[in-house]
């Protein structure tokens, strides 16, 4: 075994390919100009003064133990995988002379081994509690002439369901899921307990059994099957033995089919006292997701059509649905959105016949959901639909404007002033390396700017890097304002200008020679304004967000 191995995690320090300032698949000729290029800033001997030369042997030895790493094949893999800490681990399992290939192998077998302890130690517990509540008073009161008139109306809790299921994996094959239920309705209640075995039985297939107690004895039986890289199915056998003393098996197939990228059908057959034949097609793209089904059987037979549109950039999900059958018909609409990291909190309005008006509120958090359906009419009544629709929108505004927000702005002012006190002494180093780096490059970076003024070529007139709060700059090269906590670094990017272009790589412009980051834990930019055939430019990107130029984008008028 390859104990040292064990709990490496890729490194979070310096970046090597952005001190090199090369693409994570650079070629070795890529990443032997990038070498070059450094060399030429940073060799000790290119420096006069003995401070200088002390200084830039410190930076050069950094320079040449990247390249030394990303240069040796084995070495990069390794780093690509582990970072620096798989580089300083005693390989037992994988020497050092196998091939990338190999140790890619390796990495991928250690990483099963890790989930197979993973699987025996770990559970994973969900949760469902509903909790139904009565408020058709409220729009539906009807006024009997002999009662005396009510101050408010009466508004209850007619129903509640729990439940409750737990995985223990006892092999990566073999799994026990134990899920219990308990559910009251008008002051009469059921519950059940059921345990079911899960075996893989090959990466196409698996099989289950689940016995089920509470409601009359249950056994069923379940099976996966892939019959293709496109299609597979499942078949479940029901054998219940009901309070009234006689059995009620059910059969239950579906056959589903990948029909493009984004498409998949499923054709499902019920045999039992529900049979049912029903087909549905699921079409699920990056910002929707369309839900068609229509179902033929007894005693229910209904079609129905499930919109969903995502929003990605504030992680939010708008659904509508219309269904219509022999049970009647029903419109749903309604939006979902995550509140925090592990906790999601939806709403959705059911407007039909018979059912009336239903507003359902929703809050999911990590493994745990709680479901709060109102019945607010029995009927399709304007009232009940404005309020159920208007009130829970205007709750949720008040609430993430008067507590959530100010609460999440606090934990964030907390987290980041925890981040700056752990790295102090790091920052204040970074910091020292930047600025000696940067008075390193002063006399190359003048020798650069004279040959692009030679040829009209690229002169970086000002550029900074960090939280930049304005997003402008003065045609003149001034700040308009910028704020925040940033660095200028004109003289870093002047120094990477090669045959008037400037390219920066896709990773973390902190680890640049010459930058380092002024905000720790807050999202950095970085904004440059330069000037290329004599016309002035202004372009910013993020901070792992490549960077080419010249180009024509956000032109300054030279006036």
């Amino acid at each position: 075994m390859a104990a040292p191995m064990e709990g490496i995690d890729v490194e979070k320090s310096d970046d090597l390919y952005a001190i090199l300032n090369a693409r994570k698949d650079a070629s070795e000729d890529e990443l032997k100009s990038s070498y070059r290029r450094l060399c030429m800033l940073y060799h000790p001997d290119k420096h006069v003064e003995t401070a200088d030369k002390e200084a830039a042997e410190m930076v050069f030895n950094k320079v040449q133990r990247a390249y030394a790493i990303l240069h040796d094949p084995q070495k990069r893999a390794i780093y690509d995988i582990y970072g620096e800490k798989g580089l300083e681990a005693e390989w037992d399992v994988v020497p050092r002379t196998r091939t990338p290939q190999e140790i890619m192998e390796e990495f991928e077998r250690l990483q099963r081994q890790r989930e197979e302890r993973r699987l025996q130690q770990s559970t994973n517990p969900r949760g469902i509690i509903s909790v139904g509540v009565d408020a058709t008073d409220v729009f539906d009161y009807y006024q009997d002439p002999t009662e005396e008139v009510r101050s408010f109306p009466n508004i209850e809790i007619n129903s509640m369901a729990i439940n409750q299921s737990i995985d223990c994996p006892l092999t990566t094959s073999d799994t026990v899921t134990l899920t219990g239920s308990l559910s009251t309705r008008n002051g009469n209640g059921s519950g059940e307990i059921s345990t079911s075995f899960r075996r893989l039985t090959s990466y196409q297939s698996w099989g289950e059994i689940q016995i089920t107690g509470g409601n009359g004895p249950q056994i069923g039986l379940k099976g996966f099957r892939n019959f293709s890289r496109r299609s597979f199915g499942t078949m479940s056998g029901i054998c219940q033995l009901t309070p009234h003393g006689f059995l009620a098996p059910a059969l239950i197939t579906v056959v589903a089919r990948q029909l493009d990228k984004h498409t998949i059908g499923y054709l499902t057959w019920k045999w039992g006292m529900q049979s049912a034949m029903t087909s549905m097609l699921i079409r699920d793209t990056t910002n929707t997701r369309l839900v068609c089904q229509l179902q033929l059987g007894i005693p229910n037979s209904f079609a129905s059509v499930n919109m969903v549109k995502k929003f990605e950039h504030n992680d939010a999900k708008l659904n509508v649905a219309v269904k219509a059958g022999s049970f009647g018909a029903m419109l749903e609409y309604g939006v979902e959105k995550k509140i925090s990291q592990h906790s999601r909190l939806g709403a959705k309005v059911t407007i039909g016949v018979p059912v009336g008006v239903t507003l359902k509120i929703r809050l999911s958090r990590a493994n745990q959901t709680f479901v709060f359906p109102i019945h607010l009419s029995q009927e399709m009544a304007p009232n009940a639909i404005f309020y159920g629709t208007v009130v829970p929108i205007a709750v949720y505004w008040l609430v993430k404007v008067i507590i959530v927000n100010p609460f999440m702005i606090k934990m964030k002012e907390e987290n980041i002033q925890k981040k700056r006190e752990a790295n102090a002494s790091s920052f204040e180093q970074k910091k020292q390396e930047a600025e000696t780096e940067v008075r390193l490059m002063t006399e190359i970076v003048k020798r650069i700017i004279e040959t692009e003024q030679t040829v009209g070529g690229l002169i970086i007139i000002q550029a900074w890097y960090g939280k930049l709060v304005d997003n402008s700059m003065t045609a003149g090269g001034e700040r308009n304002g910028v704020g925040g906590n940033v660095i200028d670094v004109t003289i870093p990017l002047q120094s990477q200008v090669k045959d008037s272009r400037l390219l920066l790589t896709d990773a973390s412009k902190a680890n640049l020679p010459g930058f380092y980051d002024p905000c720790v834990g807050e999202e950095s930019c970085l904004r440059v304004l330069y000037r290329f055939h004599n016309t002035l430019h202004e372009c910013t990107v993020a901070d792992n967000e490549s960077l080419r130029i010249p180009k024509q984008s956000h032109r300054l008028d030279p006036s």
